[in-house]
Order: structure tokens, then sequence, then C-alpha cells
């Protein structure tokens, strides 16, 4: 009887932590838009081990670094294989300009 009771308490451990595992890695990308508190907050809720929340901290620190330089290294490469003066030259010959203005004239109150 005692090993059953042993056993179905080790299943449901595991079980938790597979649970809790599942949802670290579901968070995962979401994490690059987290904040570290919201992180925090976060793993906290998940009731992990104070060292797995740390490394589970500082993975989502890691990815969202190195998405952020992932996406600055694209929006650059972009950036460079643009040619702006012949971009602006394109725009100007194909668009025509309006300027409009008005103007009013208020006469001064003397009082």
């Amino acid at each position: 009887m005692e090993n059953k009771k042993n056993s179905k308490s080790e299943e449901s451990e595991r079980f938790a932590l597979g649970d809790a595992l599942k949802k670290v890695v579901t968070m995962g990308f979401g994490a690059a838009f987290m904040t570290e508190e919201g992180i925090r907050n976060y793993v906290h809720e998940l009731k992990l081990p104070k060292d797995v929340a740390n490394l589970v901290l500082q993975g989502a620190q890691k990815s969202k670094d190195e998405m952020m330089n992932i996406v600055t290294k694209e929006v650059l490469k972009i950036i460079n294989q643009i040619d702006l003066v012949s971009e602006a030259s394109k725009f100007v010959e194909e668009h025509k300009f309006k300027i409009t203005a008005e103007v009013d004239i208020i006469k001064k109150d003397h009082s």
C-alpha cells in the first residue's frame, strides 16, 4: 500500500513538473516581448524551484538578446540595400506637389 502512495505522489510531481515545463516552453517566444519583471512573475506563478526559475530567466534574457540582434541585423541589411537618392528621385518624378496656404488678416483690438 505504501508503494502505491509513493508511486502516485511521484507521478503527480512528475505531472506537475511536466506541466510547468510545457508552460515554460510555450512561453519561450512570448518571453521576447515580456519585461524581465513579467517573466519573473510568470515563472513565480509556476512555482518552480529557485535554481530552475533562474535558469529560465537567464534563458529568456539570452533568447531576447539573440532575437533583438537578429532583428537589428536584418533591418540594417534591408536599409543598406535601399538607394535613398534613387528612391527619392523616383518619388519626386512620380508625384506632383501641391502647396496651399491660408492667410487671415485680423484687425488688432486696441482696448
